[in-house]
């Protein structure tokens, strides 16, 4: 459902998905804002909507409305072409980072197949040769295998 939603409302906004990757706690993306901003100034009420969205059907799955679902989200713009390349890969790559698949594109819920399936053979083996160690993205969740 969170899959499905990131998608939706990045489309409805205006938003080009490059990379993402969801998961039972937390989710990844890299997206260029759309051509008629100057900045990601539309990108807090996007996430509002899909905090909201989400949230709800959460809360209603669990029967508490006082449950918090989502808690914050953290944004890099990215202007360095090395660092926007390396961030394409983590993303790509983060369900093998997590233990979930031994093979990024074997993840349903990420783009990595997608990636693999529509860009050129050259494209994915540069992309994927980019280290992603040294990047300093805050991703110290325990993702539950079972979900």
């Amino acid at each position: 459902m969170l899959h499905r939603g990131l998608l939706k409302v990045t489309e409805e906004f205006g938003w080009r998905l490059e990379a993402w990757a969801v998961f039972s706690n937390h989710y990844h993306f890299v997206a260029h804002s759309p051509d008629d901003q100057e900045t990601a100034e539309s990108l807090s009420q996007m996430l509002g909507k899909l905090h909201s969205k989400t949230g709800s059907w959460i809360k209603k799955l669990e029967a508490k409305d006082s449950l918090q679902v989502w808690h914050n989200f953290r944004e890099t713009r990215l202007t360095r072409q090395r660092s926007y390349l390396a961030r394409l890969n983590y993303v790509h790559q983060n369900a093998v980072r997590h233990g979930l698949v031994m093979v990024a594109s074997q993840y349903p819920w990420c783009s990595a197949g997608w990636f693999e399936r529509t860009a050129s053979g050259a494209m994915v083996k540069s992309i994927y040769r980019f280290k992603t160690d040294r990047l300093g993205v805050d991703d110290d969740f325990d993702v539950a295998e079972d979900w």
